[in-house]
């Protein structure tokens, strides 16, 4: 086991097992510097955009288009547990789907409302290797490969929107071939050195551009529903949009602010002087697609109240073993 796989179930053992003085300190310091970063970046955004702008394209927004961004994002979020299963079978763990979409949900709940706290990934690696003895490092690297499928698709389509934005003054042939060649090569380290991960490999990548595909038909679902759209005045594009936002994905992985909220605004706001974009919707696309994850994510809450539904999903002895 790796310092890195052992960092991360001593750190899941921490958080459910009575914490020593030293390690609640640490909790809270980690917590405070999470915060404090997300704040300063916030305050460093609407000292650029005027947040009045944007809070009156959230009051004046068509909810029911925001409600259809809700549903394309909660369906990403089914496609996000759906993948993962994928690189769990390539390893021969048999999760039941439900119990596998109920720890889905748990880990989102880690991941946006416990800065402090273990990250989801972890707790969702502690909890199988603690029922089923799967090795950390089985489970490690089918999470891995997760993230990394989500990299692969997030380049696809960064290809394709580079076509479609003038500005970035490039020959498509540079993007692709590089796109291309770093594909191979990944599949070839992949099949080498990590077979066992290969077995759905094409299959779970599939469902990573499903995944994507979802999370930027969110975006435009949220831009709909802006007054631009009902005075029939945006003559902007798209495609400058859903590139900050895929790039705002990439730095939102970095675990310096809480829940990833700061890190999209700072990008997005950024991008907005690069790309021909309204500052302030850019900053809304931001909030609104953090504040919509953060609802669902809250369904994970009711594992923790309840965590006996969380073990329902369980498979028997019996299919662990066949």
């Amino acid at each position: 086991m790796t310092d890195i796989q052992q960092a991360i179930v001593n750190e899941a053992e921490e958080e459910i097992n009575p914490k020593t003085p030293k390690q609640r300190f640490w909790n809270v310091v980690k917590t405070i510097l999470k915060i404090a970063v997300t704040v300063a970046l916030l305050i460093w955004v609407f000292s650029k955009v005027d947040i009045n702008k944007v809070k009156i394209r959230l009051l004046e927004a068509n909810y029911w288009w925001m409600l259809a961004a809700f549903f394309c994002l909660a369906l990403s979020m089914l496609v996000s547990a759906w993948r993962l299963l994928s690189f769990f079978k390539s390893i021969g763990l048999k999760l039941n789907p439900r119990y596998n979409l109920r720890l889905y949900f748990l880990g989102l709940f880690y991941n946006f409302l416990l800065p402090g706290g273990i990250g989801g990934d972890g707790y969702k690696m502690y909890l199988i290797n603690k029922t089923f003895k799967t090795p950390v490092k089985k489970l490690f690297w089918a999470v891995m490969f997760d993230r990394l499928s989500g990299l692969w698709a997030i380049g696809l389509i960064t290809v394709a929107l580079i076509f479609l934005i003038p500005q970035i003054d490039v020959h498509i042939g540079i993007p692709l071939g590089i796109f291309v060649t770093g594909s191979v090569i990944y599949y070839f380290v992949a099949y080498k050195f990590f077979r066992d991960y290969t077995h759905k490999f094409f299959e779970a990548h599939a469902k990573a551009l499903l995944l994507q595909s979802l999370q930027l038909l969110t975006i435009i679902c949220v831009i709909l529903g802006q007054p631009e759209f009902h005075q029939a005045g945006f003559h902007g594009k798209f495609s400058p949009y859903l590139l900050s936002f895929l790039i705002s994905a990439l730095a939102s992985i970095i675990p310096i602010t809480a829940g990833g909220a700061g890190a999209r605004e700072a990008i997005f706001t950024k991008l907005s002087t690069v790309f021909p974009m309204i500052p302030d919707l850019a900053i809304f696309l931001a909030t609104s697609f953090y504040l919509l994850s953060l609802v669902v994510a809250l369904f994970g809450v009711y594992y923790v109240i309840r965590p006996s539904r969380l073990q329902e999903g369980l498979p028997t002895e019996e299919e662990v073993n066949s």
